[in-house]
């Protein structure tokens, strides 16, 4: 259902509580804008801590599918202690 916002003098405009609460979009998000055609699209976005942003690398997101899969396929094991996983490691 379509929700309505009227532009102010200043340029800006107020997104209606129901979209907010749809996209999740809190006080202080930062939201993306990019003209396509003739649609303003509208994207939110999250700002991540420097020391964090390894995290959403597309290598480091690769490895985080690879481990999950692993996971689920039951490719885990446990170990009593750091030798008896670099003996594992190592017959592979």
């Amino acid at each position: 259902m379509p929700a309505y916002s009227k532009v102010t003098r200043h340029g800006q405009i107020t997104l209606p509580s129901s979209i907010r609460k749809v996209l999740g979009i809190e006080e202080g998000d930062l939201i993306e804008i990019e003209v396509m055609g003739e649609r303003a699209v509208l994207m939110p976005k999250k700002l991540v801590d420097k020391s964090q942003a390894y995290f959403w690398t597309k290598r480091w997101q690769d490895g985080e599918r690879e481990a999950d899969e692993d996971i689920k396929a039951g490719r885990v094991g446990a170990f009593d202690s750091v030798e008896e996983l670099i003996k594992d490691l190592e017959q592979e």
